[in-house]
């Protein structure tokens, strides 16, 4: 059963389209990637989600149920990109306050927020305020606060800004261990890197439409280019051949693209007979970030094209 069902959402602002007619959905346990530039409508999808907005039009279903924001609400973990933690407050004071707004006992949410700052090496920072913590540090205890529920659904917006690579590393670990545990995951980062190490599948919107849908590796595939790398032992004397391009050289390490009608044996053929050493040979996919600004461009381009001339 899918933990999260969009069916053809729409919400608009003035004339605006911020939400287009924008459908997919989630398995449970999944982590899934929630891409676009700024302005392309994530923000407002995802507080229609979490219920802050109603949609316009389309229907949204949460655990196999239409969504009733009233109930559903203590079930979803939403950490977003502006921080919205009282600064004034005490952090452990603050932890176990949030915690009690999602449902949980005070002695719950006690036992939770200890065992997580435990966790996290945050024991110290109890009687701390807010505005006396670091960027990374701030990241952290919001972190905490998401997920110290145990959320069906869990919402991160840029997870990872402003964490130094040992605390984003703790993060990453965790996000995979509450996916293997069943909750289901959203992402939302600019950082393709980050997509690609850590989402199963991924929805790129912009312009308040979804352009792209699928799993990571089925959607590099999709957008391959008949590319490949090279390692040779030696040059040969004739590097060029009749079954590919030479994009780049480097050294012995060259970049081809093969040609249609041919296939990587012709290639390997190619230089087998020109007696090179063959030590690595292997596709080149494009990244996720070629492909992001590569979609994204292409849209806006589109966009202009149909625009009439006032």
């Amino acid at each position: 059963m899918n933990m999260l069902e969009v069916k053809g959402l729409k919400k608009y602002f003035a004339t605006q389209k911020a939400v287009d007619d924008i459908s997919f959905s989630l398995d449970k346990g999944s982590i899934f990637g929630l891409l676009g530039p700024n302005g392309a409508g994530k923000t407002t999808l995802i507080r229609m989600i979490t219920g802050i907005f109603y949609p316009d039009e389309g229907e949204i279903l949460f655990d196999g149920k239409k969504f009733d924001p009233a109930n559903d609400t203590v079930h979803i973990g939403y950490m977003p990109e502006e921080r919205g933690l009282y600064k004034k407050m005490k952090i452990g004071e603050q932890a176990v306050y949030l915690a009690q707004l999602k449902g949980l006992s005070k002695q719950e949410a006690m036992e939770k927020v200890k065992k997580w700052f435990v966790k996290f090496e945050m024991q110290s920072w109890w009687n701390k305020k807010m505005e006396d913590l670091s960027k990374g540090m701030g990241q952290k205890l919001q972190f905490v606060i998401t997920v110290l529920h145990q959320p069906k659904l869990i919402i991160l917006d840029e997870p990872f800004s402003g964490l130094d690579p040992v605390n984003s590393n703790l993060i990453k670990n965790e996000i995979f261990d509450l996916a293997k545990n069943g909750a289901t995951v959203i992402f939302s980062t600019h950082r393709m890197e980050q997509v690609e190490e850590i989402c199963d599948h991924i929805i790129l919107v912009n312009l308040g439409k979804k352009i792209l849908d699928g799993g990571v590796t089925q959607i590099k595939k999709d957008f391959k280019e008949n590319k490949f790398s090279i390692q040779l032992s030696s040059l040969p004397a004739q590097v060029s051949g009749s079954s590919f391009d030479l994009i780049e050289q480097q050294g012995n390490k060259l970049v081809v693209r093969i040609r249609d009608g041919y296939s990587g044996n012709d290639v390997l053929q190619h230089f087998i007979q020109q007696q090179a050493g063959i030590e690595a040979f292997h596709e080149i996919l494009p990244s996720l970030n070629e492909i992001f600004i590569r979609e994204v461009e292409g849209t806006r381009a589109r966009t202009r094209a149909f625009q009439p001339i006032t």
